[in-house]
């Protein structure tokens, strides 16, 4: 399954960047098989609006099934709600592997959408 971490960087020991629609990018973890990628949010970033919705188009589109974050606004949420996406939030500063980490064990708390 296919997890979106927003952040800052393209490794494993970048940080989780706070915001979802302007997060410079998305870590994708495959959690089956703990394969990488990383999906460039460059369009939204610069984007004047709906930076969230293209963002959370963006990753529906690339098949994924889980997103964390630290904060997602009402439009992205309701396109991850549409799609049935869980979505993992407040999960303040930390970097991808720790916020991987607190995922596996269940440390994370699920935005209700």
């Amino acid at each position: 399954m296919k997890i979106a971490f927003t952040t800052s960087g393209k490794t494993w020991r970048d940080p989780i960047d706070i915001r979802f629609g302007r997060a410079k990018g998305f870590f994708i973890v495959d959690s089956d098989t703990d394969e990488t990628s990383f999906i460039d949010n460059y369009d939204n970033t610069e984007a004047s609006q709906g930076a969230g919705t293209g963002a959370a188009s963006m990753l529906v589109n690339n098949g994924v099934k889980e997103i964390v974050t630290g904060k997602i606004g009402p439009k992205a949420a309701a396109v991850f709600k549409k799609s049935g996406i869980k979505v993992w939030g407040g999960i303040g500063y930390a970097s991808i592997i720790e916020a991987y980490e607190r995922y596996k064990k269940g440390n994370l708390t699920e935005q209700i959408l």
